[in-house]
């Protein structure tokens, strides 16, 4: 009877789910699956990007088309001073050239003598020649815009790889509860039947009656245990349930007949195979987010350099109309350029010490050196966390693979210690001690399992791989 309990016994340990269909599941990638679509932090990080498609449009609206028009007339004493009317369309380019056509039709008996009376019409360019021919304000801005929107992905990558994070050690840990849970419930069901049998050998005479109690105490503690274990099982499931979100935005509570679906991978920990250490270490600095973020900031940085170096030029503008008679520009502006019906101005300024523009400039380049030397040091923090959880990881699956040797030499003088029993060598008390020691190195085996899966995945958050 003691032979047929142990094999009872090893079967029940065995983490083996099947024949059982109708058990509902959960997987560790459904959990990142439903956390990356649903989580309101997800969907947070994805409005990063709507707001920064935003700005794009906000900073392109300097390029705008701009139509202006002035209207305006005196009279004073009877006397018409003037009336004009005055509609502009001015069209700025990408190159800093800005285009002007315009209409005007001025009258009056005391108008501006550089003015001309009557209807008349341009068109010309304006154009600066020195300052803000390589890069102007509305420029910077739309450039900044369109690297703030690449870097936007890249954090938002970043807040999921965080978030997953949280999520994956939950959900590790409630499938650790559940195992516990597991163990348990088969030791109270095997502790239930040797109680019975023992009760049946006392009624026998082959028992003393010390050893119903010696049952039922052992019996009880393990039912004890059981509940706590279920508890702790049902508490964590709260904490995972956190990350479970539905697609109208409602948080879901697992229910209770959920259980984890992943239970393999305890099994095959010791067989699984560990990362390169140099190949996951060029993997972070290409791929981490936080690293990609500082590149992103350095070419916006590069974008206020040139903007910066602009007020070291001197202000050289031209603008050059061509006009016409009438609202036709077109039949009067036939001529060569500044031979008749033209206007140009040409205009020139430069500060004489530089003092703001060398200022500016010179502190554009600290922001550079100041945020590479964030970088570099930020390099180092997150290769330095990839070593050290890769020499976790490495440490706990040697730790596992001892531990499994140590549960099967526990099982072992349990096994020996009921056969002794069974031909009156030994007592009860001694196999329930040697049963404990087995479900004692049973539960540490499955810490450590788990402790090596929350470790696998933040090995991969470390690295900025924890998203893809």
């Amino acid at each position: 009877m003691i032979r047929y309990l142990v094999t009872v016994y090893l079967a029940m340990v065995s983490f083996s789910l099947s024949g059982q269909d109708s058990v509902k599941t959960l997987s560790a990638s459904q959990v990142m699956q439903l956390v990356k679509q649903y989580h309101p932090v997800a969907k947070q990080a994805a409005i990063l990007i709507e707001k920064a498609k935003a700005d794009i449009t906000i900073a392109r609206g300097s390029f705008d088309p701009l139509f202006y028009n002035s209207n305006a007339q005196k009279t004073f004493d009877g006397t018409d001073y003037y009336q004009y009317n005055r509609p502009e369309l001015s069209v700025p380019t990408w190159f800093g050239i800005e285009v002007v056509a315009g209409l005007e039709n001025l009258s009056g008996s005391r108008t501006d003598p550089t003015e001309t009376i009557g209807e008349t019409s341009y068109f010309g360019v304006s154009v600066p020649l020195a300052k803000n021919l390589l890069i102007d304000k509305r420029r910077a801005v739309l450039q900044t815009a369109k690297i703030f929107r690449q870097a936007s992905e890249v954090e938002r990558k970043n807040i999921i790889n965080n978030l997953l994070l949280d999520a994956m050690k939950s959900y590790w840990y409630w499938m650790q509860h559940y195992q516990v849970y597991k163990i348990l419930n088969d030791a109270v069901q095997i502790n239930e039947k040797r109680f019975e049998l023992v009760k049946t050998g006392f009624r026998l005479g082959d028992r003393p009656a010390i050893d119903t109690t010696e049952a039922l105490t052992q019996l009880q503690n393990f039912q004890v245990m059981r509940e706590n274990a279920w508890m702790q099982f049902q508490n964590t499931g709260l904490e995972l349930s956190v990350f479970l979100w539905t697609t109208d935005d409602k948080s879901f509570v697992l229910p209770v007949d959920v259980i984890p679906a992943d239970e393999d991978k305890l099994l095959t920990v010791t067989n699984a195979d560990l990362p390169v250490l140099n190949e996951l270490l060029e993997a972070t600095v290409k791929n981490h987010p936080e690293l990609l973020l500082y590149n992103f900031k350095l070419d916006a940085l590069n974008v206020e350099k040139k903007l910066k170096f602009q007020q070291l030029l001197p202000t050289l503008n031209f603008r050059y109309n061509q006009l016409g008679k009438g609202y036709d520009v077109l039949k009067t502006a036939t001529g060569p350029l500044f031979e008749n019906n033209y206007q140009y101005g040409l205009s020139f300024g430069i500060p004489l010490r530089l003092s703001e523009g060398r200022g500016e400039y010179r502190k554009a380049k600290l922001k550079i050196a100041e945020t590479k030397l964030d970088q570099n040091l930020k390099q180092l923090q997150v290769q330095t966390k990839v070593k050290s959880y890769f020499n976790e990881l490495v440490a706990l699956k040697n730790q596992v693979a001892v531990q499994e040797k140590a549960y099967r030499n526990y099982l072992a003088l349990q096994r020996a210690e009921e056969t002794r029993f069974q031909v009156g060598e030994s007592s009860l008390f001694l196999v329930n001690a040697r049963e404990n020691k087995a479900l004692e190195a049973l539960q540490k085996l499955q810490e450590l399992r788990t402790k090596y899966l929350v470790t696998v995945n933040a090995l991969q958050w470390a690295a900025g791989l924890l998203v893809n």
